[in-house]
């Protein structure tokens, strides 16, 4: 049996997603703030301190160094609830952030705890407390960058995260070793052992451009991995934009984008 609300949902679209949650009579999703799309009458919008999960309610002082957790990965103190307060089921969408895909998570088939990169988390049933998780290893502490601080989805219902690119899931069995660029490491279930690893070798160091670390995720127990961290793809759209280019106006600008492969 669940503790946390129980909730239908459907995801729709391809590169840019959006997730329909319903919601029974006096059901409530909790989200991020900026995610919501649309919703149906009768459904209320609240803007909650925390994630309002079980986790949170010992308390002033435990909101406080609860919620306060949560700027330590880049998220703001506070989220949005979405009650339906009417009679009937109602729907109520949220958006993903940059293209990519959303990825369902039921906690009750995860042993109750997934761990995923700190701006992957777009919604939740209530009830889902959503924390912060250190990696411990020194390895991961110094050069781990992001992956040091991740956040943890604990609980027993549906969630809902987001990534760039495509995102496929991958079983490793007991001893499996996958090594990944950090940045494309989505979220891993608990049993799987995360740590940084050197890449080595000097012309790989001074010449890789793939950075000089990678990720290594040890079984057994699921990951989600992405194509374009959001990170790759922000980096890229500054390199594009302060690059001095050969624009049309000028005299090579025509014979210069088409060997850049932009065409005239």
């Amino acid at each position: 049996m669940r503790n946390n609300h129980e909730i239908d949902y459907k995801i729709f679209g391809e590169e840019m997603q959006y997730v329909e949650i319903e919601l029974d009579p006096q059901e409530t999703a909790v989200a991020e703030s900026g995610s919501f799309m649309f919703m149906d009458d009768g459904i209320q919008m609240q803007t909650i301190f925390g994630d309002g999960s079980q986790q949170q309610s010992g308390g002033i002082f435990g909101k406080l160094l609860n919620a306060g957790k949560r700027v330590l990965t880049g998220e703001s103190l506070f989220m949005t609830a979405f009650t339906n307060t009417g009679y009937g089921k109602k729907k109520v969408s949220f958006a993903s952030p940059y293209p990519g895909k959303i990825i369902a998570l039921d906690l009750m088939q995860m042993d109750g705890k997934i761990i995923c990169q700190k701006d992957s988390f777009l919604c939740a049933a209530k009830g889902v407390a959503i924390g912060i998780n250190f990696q411990r290893k020194l390895g991961t502490g110094l050069f781990g960058g992001e992956g040091f601080i991740m956040q943890k989805l604990e609980g027993d219902g549906m969630a809902f995260m987001h990534a760039g690119g495509h995102v496929f899931e991958r079983t490793l069995a007991p001893g499996e070793l996958l090594k990944v660029d950090t940045g494309c490491v989505v979220a891993y279930t608990q049993q799987i052992e995360f740590d940084i690893q050197f890449v080595g070798g000097i012309k790989n160091t001074i010449f890789g451009g793939e950075g000089l670390f990678f990720a290594t995720l040890r079984g057994p127990g699921k990951v989600w991995l992405q194509t374009l961290p959001i990170s790759r793809l922000a980096s890229r759209i500054m390199a594009y934009g302060t690059y001095n280019r050969k624009e049309e106006g000028s005299i090579l600008g025509g014979l210069g984008n088409l060997l850049d492969g932009d065409g005239f």
